[in-house]
């Protein structure tokens, strides 16, 4: 393994401040097949100054030249800009934070970028969503380049308990929706989490935000973008897949989702997966 600099400096702080040493220069490396370099994230005031991508220049040439190579690319987070600068993603697909995705479309629009995805795979090219995505990313590297028991026992060494894949989203729903500032739809969806066991009654939403039932359905349409019945049904099916993929039976993880029978969760998840209870184990 070696840590390479973008110049010729053997030595750099980063904006985090944590110093990096013996760095060994770019240019000095010529990759091949075998080998895999990760580009980390950057801040977006240097993805965006035009001086330091023309400094950049000879380091995207020499990405470019190593992919060329075959050589295998992996990004972190925002290094996917990197990426986008070496012309290297041009008619291939990835994805980057979800903070960025705006900026990396009005920037890039013809590449393919993939929003709900915590890393993508393409080709020689591999790009993830954020730092923990980019473990993730990590073990999938390992178990296609070697086995399954090789990556499992690396997660069991570093404490990870639970392995994302590739298609899972960035955002948790207990995450989504959640950009605003009214305290009485957090309320709402504080509520809504806490009592998702509990069979819904809108009624009692209403209520816990002091508000008419009509009022709290506009409001909540207008301020997350989605319907309440929408946003509940959204966290059942992740409250439901955490469950199942747990071993727990169906019967048993209706009851927790608020639901009435295990047909009720079928349908559910039918609806907005497309899967049955029975097809949760093979997600995870």
């Amino acid at each position: 393994m070696h840590f390479i600099s973008l110049n010729n400096e053997t030595e750099v702080e980063s904006s985090a401040g944590l110093h990096f040493s013996k760095l060994t220069p770019f240019h000095e490396f010529k990759l091949s097949k075998d080998d895999y370099v990760f580009i980390p994230g950057l801040t977006y005031e240097l993805l965006s100054n035009t001086e330091f991508l023309r400094e950049c220049t000879p380091f995207l040439n020499w990405l470019n030249i190593q992919f060329k190579n075959e050589a295998n690319i992996c990004s972190v987070c925002t290094g996917t800009f990197l990426l986008a600068e070496a012309g290297i993603l041009n008619g291939k697909s990835c994805t980057t934070h979800w903070r960025f995705f705006t900026k990396f479309i009005e920037k890039y629009p013809e590449i393919a970028l993939k929003k709900n995805r915590l890393f993508v795979h393409d080709a020689s090219l591999y790009s993830s969503a954020g730092v923990c995505s980019g473990i993730d990313l990590a073990l999938y590297i390992l178990e296609s380049q070697f086995d399954a028991k090789l990556a499992a026992d690396v997660a069991k060494e570093v404490v990870i308990y639970f392995r994302r894949s590739e298609s899972d989203p960035q955002l948790s729903i207990f995450l989504q929706y959640r950009n605003h500032l009214d305290t009485r739809i957090h309320d709402a969806q504080d509520y809504l989490m806490k009592h998702i066991s509990d069979r819904f009654k809108m009624e009692n939403v209403a209520e816990k935000v002091h508000m008419s039932v009509r009022n709290l359905t506009r409001l909540f349409k207008k301020t997350t973008g989605i319907t309440l019945g929408h946003y509940l049904e959204k966290l059942r099916v992740e409250k439901a897949v955490d469950l199942l993929s747990d071993k727990h039976k169906v019967e048993f993880v209706a009851h927790q989702c608020g639901l009435k029978s295990a047909n009720q969760l079928r349908t559910l998840l039918k609806k907005h997966k497309d899967i049955l209870p029975t097809d949760i184990s093979s997600l995870k």
